[in-house]
């Protein structure tokens, strides 16, 4: 596995691609384990198509609006299926929340909204203090998307046109969505341009492996395979300089308990303890943000989510990078291919 790096600062890091814990197949707990064809579940009011991928014992619900991922059934070690993802009952309250869906054009921050491509500057749209994030005012995660049905994966396309939230470029997105009989969900994305720009583009799925009903997320055991952090400024952008975690709270390499007393301290796959539960994380992109303390106003089935109540696995690229030279760039030309892959593989203790 690559060496990753985290970025620490109030319930955030960024980690480069790791793996999680040991843990057996979930096919040995649940009879259904093949992958099946992806099945139109319902075709909504306002133009949304929802969809349903299976395979290896897990069931995976996705809007067309977003992409989002609405749930994810997974069973415990009992054979019982439990929703582990938050969400929304409708594709119509989901909003500009992020929850669920995918990210872009350029996932996570850019310092005032402001970058510099072959010596232009671009003023992208300011949505989060004084900063650009995770798309803009409207963002991949809220726009309609077309969508193609092949066999056990669902293809989603996306036109962003040259202008849109002040982007360079007319970039054409694809995130494919695949649900293995290793209870594996695979994430594709890939994209190209007509211009140069920037691109990054992610899921912001929120993970509670009790259940996305089930309380906060303490009796979870979290391990980051990473050696390096870089702490961030008080809205969320990194300073640009690297830091070994030896020593230090950011240091999840041995797998941390996450307790209240440290979910309260701002420091920080995973393991549930009480349900045997594993998610088991890969990724190409460069670094990954991990992030809990999330609220939804009025969440599926009724639910109440409170601080702490779940936790974002978020591989993006670096935050800020445009305007940090020393870190990868995430920059797209014409005649070139952005590609990035994620797994979520769920296995049980």
């Amino acid at each position: 596995m690559k060496n990753i790096l985290i970025y620490i600062f109030d319930y955030l890091s960024y980690i480069h691609s790791g793996s999680c814990l040991q843990g057996n197949n979930i096919q040995e707990v649940v009879k259904h384990s093949m992958s099946e064809a992806v099945k139109i579940v319902k075709k909504w009011d306002d133009g949304t198509t929802e969809f349903k991928l299976s395979g290896g014992g897990i069931e995976v619900t996705v809007y067309s609006l977003g992409g989002i991922i609405q749930s994810i059934k997974v069973p415990n070690k009992d054979g019982e299926l439990a929703d582990v993802v938050l969400g929304y009952d409708t594709p119509q309250e989901y909003g500009a929340q992020y929850i669920g869906g995918i990210i872009g054009r350029y996932s996570n921050r850019v310092a005032n909204g402001k970058f510099t491509l072959d010596g232009k500057q671009h003023q992208l749209n300011i949505n989060h203090g004084p900063n650009y994030v995770h798309g803009g005012l409207v963002g991949f995660d809220q726009k309609p998307w077309e969508y193609e049905v092949s066999g056990s994966k669902l293809i989603l396309t996306y036109t962003s046109v040259d202008g849109e939230e002040n982007f360079p470029g007319t970039l054409k997105a694809k995130v494919t969505y695949e649900v293995t009989d290793d209870a594996t969900i695979i994430v594709d994305y890939s994209a190209v341009t007509d211009k140069p720009t920037i691109v990054s583009l992610s899921n912001h799925a929120f993970f509670n492996l009790q259940g996305h009903n089930k309380g906060d997320i303490s009796n979870h055991v979290v391990k980051l395979n990473s050696s390096e952090y870089t702490p961030l400024d008080g809205t969320k952008i990194p300073y640009g300089n690297v830091e070994s975690v030896e020593g230090k709270d950011a240091d999840m390499r041995q797998g941390k308990l996450l307790t209240q007393e440290l979910l309260n301290s701002d420091d920080y796959d995973t393991l549930d303890v009480n349900n045997g539960r594993i998610l088991d994380m890969y990724t190409t992109h460069p670094s990954l943000h991990f992030y809990t303390g999330y609220a939804l106003s009025v969440p599926k089935g009724s639910a109440t989510y409170g601080r702490c109540s779940a936790m974002c696995l978020f591989p993006n690229a670096y935050p800020d990078s445009p305007n940090k030279p020393q870190f990868p760039q995430a920059v797209l030309r014409p005649g070139e291919v952005y590609s990035d892959t994620t797994w979520f593989q769920f296995l049980m203790e």
